[in-house]
């Protein structure tokens, strides 16, 4: 019977050490021990609720159900934002789980364990083999923000002759840049100073644009889908028009608000504006082994995964300190 440390949010946003109990492995449950966490912003979101916080999980495998096929102790795993799924359903039997009226999400469901955890309980169909060449660090920021902007560039038709516009050089947009490099295409960074030129074009950055003070834009070659990674919505007026026609605006942030933009430049440019969540297990395999292949790795900063190391982490990436991905890693 199971039974392992976690890191939960509370209603004042305090960090809490807790503990959860699980039952004996059941079916094809596997426990995994965690080795590393990623922090991502949607982490930040939950920090107020009383759930199990993390949801870029990386670890080992410690002990499987009676029914376990393809896992065995020993092997190294990770997960990320969804968990189960009917397996039933038009979505499910289209390899479109994350689109699944049943789907387990972090934030919604299994609130009593996540990857800020000593451990944790999955089934092995939403657990992710890590391929040799990513260490666990590199890999667990890859279970949540690489699954995103892979499964945009890779679900939705991108070619390796398009031209990708990449908004904001962070947790998401360092990794955009070197998924849509690696893929061949001709990426276009947009970011407000030019602070971060340099590392931009070290990951694969073609051209690099500093917004700040500009009304308009001159990029040559228009982009055939922009890849939207800030926290803050951009300035349509100035964004719309270095979008080639039909071309896709994927937002990739979540935002509780309402999504605004010009209506006119949206219709005459035959533009789509294409929502997207994580990837479906069968991209995420692929983003995995794809990443692997190229050496695409998160630059990280690594702390502690204790009460104080998680509040460290949060207050770094809340600051906008965080380069680029915070990664917990158990003491």
């Amino acid at each position: 019977m199971p039974s392992f440390t976690v890191f939960k949010g509370s209603k004042d946003g305090k960090i809490v050490k807790s503990e959860t109990k699980k039952g004996d492995l059941q079916n094809d449950q596997v426990l995994v021990k965690v080795t590393a966490s990623g922090l991502c912003g949607t982490d930040e979101h939950y920090r107020s609720a009383d759930m199990v916080l993390g949801h870029e999980g990386a670890g080992v495998v410690e002990e499987t159900g009676p029914n376990v096929k393809n896992l065995k102790k020993g092997d190294r795993v990770g997960w990320g934002y969804q968990h189960d799924s009917c397996g039933d359903c038009e979505y499910c039997l289209t390899g479109r789980e994350t689109y699944c009226s049943e789907r387990q999400m972090y934030g919604a469901a299994d609130l009593d364990q996540g990857s800020f955890a000593s451990h944790a309980v999955w089934k092995e169909a939403f657990l992710f083999k890590i391929p040799e060449g990513l260490s666990d660090a590199d890999a667990a920021p890859l279970m949540c923000g690489g699954a995103t902007v892979f499964n945009a560039l890779y679900t939705y038709g991108i070619k390796s002759t398009d031209r990708v516009g990449v908004m904001g050089v962070g947790g998401l947009g360092h990794l955009a840049i070197q998924f849509a490099a690696r893929m061949g295409c001709d990426v276009v960074v947009f970011s407000g100073t030019e602070n971060k030129k340099e590392e931009a074009t070290k990951l694969g950055a073609k051209e690099f644009i500093a917004m700040k003070g500009k009304d308009k834009i001159d990029i040559g070659r228009k982009v055939d889908a922009l890849l939207v990674t800030t926290s803050v919505s951009p300035d349509w007026n100035l964004m719309l028009p270095v979008m080639a026609p039909t071309g896709k605006i994927f937002p990739l942030t979540v935002d509780a608000g309402d999504f605004k933009i010009p209506h006119m430049g949206l219709i005459s440019g035959g533009l789509t504006i294409q929502g997207s969540v994580v990837a479906a297990r069968s991209v995420h395999r692929h983003m995995l082994e794809f990443a692997a292949l190229h050496s695409i790795k998160p630059i990280v900063m690594e702390f502690p995964m204790t009460e104080d190391g998680i509040t460290d982490a949060m207050s770094t990436l809340r600051d906008g300190k965080m380069r680029y991905r915070g990664v917990l890693k158990p003491q």
